[in-house]
């Protein structure tokens, strides 16, 4: 049905999380609409983003400058360190505004299924960080999934001896959602979190 050139792009595009068949589709005739400047100017930012681009050698989150500019930051607290496991993670962070100390990225959660185990991540630098700086407090801001649950309890058991407080994300019901939908480990984990008013 499809040109053989027109195919091999909507393959290369349903190689993206999340972008499925359908979606592949609809990307590639986009794509195929947009005049010869909207197409170069998305190849330029790609080819831009894939060159430049890199890991903060600090804290691992992807930055353009070395240290990033969160790093760099030095009216940040820099007593206390949020570990995530992806910098999409510490964007959504960083967007609540609630947060204003440093971070460091592990770079994925432990799965063994997928093959992925602690070696994998960025725990032996977080190691270094924590027995260099003087952090009073370190925040496991890691989701509840089977995987984050997973690297949660593994960094809690190795960090344990260090004299740093460790604490994690409260979670449990979100604002403005109706309790009857909630299902039974998040209504668990709510009344386990509770706190005085």
């Amino acid at each position: 049905m499809y040109a053989e050139t027109l195919l091999k792009l909507i393959e290369e595009l349903q190689k993206m999380p999340g972008i499925g068949p359908k979606s592949a589709q609809r990307l590639a005739f986009y794509i195929l609409q947009s005049s010869q400047k909207d197409v170069e100017a998305l190849l330029l930012s790609i080819k831009g983003a894939k060159d430049k681009l890199r890991h903060c050698s600090t804290c691992f989150n992807i930055t353009d400058t070395d240290p990033c500019k969160i790093c760099a930051d030095d009216s940040r607290d820099r007593e206390m360190i949020c570990v995530v496991a992806d910098p999409k993670d510490l964007v959504a962070i960083e967007r609540s505004g609630g947060y204003n100390g440093k971070y460091h990225v592990l770079g994925g959660l432990i799965s063994p299924l997928d093959g992925f185990g602690p070696d994998n991540l960025r725990i032996r630098e977080l190691l270094k960080r924590l027995e260099a700086g003087n952090f009073r407090e370190m925040i496991l801001a890691i989701s509840p999934t089977t995987e984050g649950e997973a690297t949660t309890i593994y960094l809690m058991k190795l960090l344990k001896p260090l004299e740093t407080r460790i604490t994690r994300l409260a979670y449990g019901l979100p604002i403005g959602a109706d309790m009857d939908y909630a299902d039974e480990a998040t209504l668990f984990k709510s009344f386990e979190g509770r706190r005085e008013v």
